[in-house]
């Protein structure tokens, strides 16, 4: 399941990554650690709660990265 969580920072992605690929990210990432790709009902609101904070996490995660070269690049 994880091997489909992609690299997310330049220059791995071309672009900024969008809010969809780090929800996607972070879907993942829940699934893998929980063991269930699909919760049950009893579950859902806290299987939804982790899915939330780890995007928040990664949000802030790649926000806060500094990608030596990057600058260079964007100003070419």
């Amino acid at each position: 399941m994880c091997r489909s969580i992609k690299t997310l920072r330049p220059p791995a992605l071309p672009e900024q990554a969008t809010e969809a690929d780090i929800r996607a990210a972070a879907l993942q990432y829940v699934r893998k650690v929980s063991g269930f790709r699909a919760p049950a009902a009893h579950n859902q609101e806290v299987f939804e709660r982790a899915v939330e904070a780890v995007a928040q996490a990664t949000a802030e995660l790649l926000d806060g990265l500094e990608i030596r070269g990057a600058a260079a690049r964007q100003a070419s």
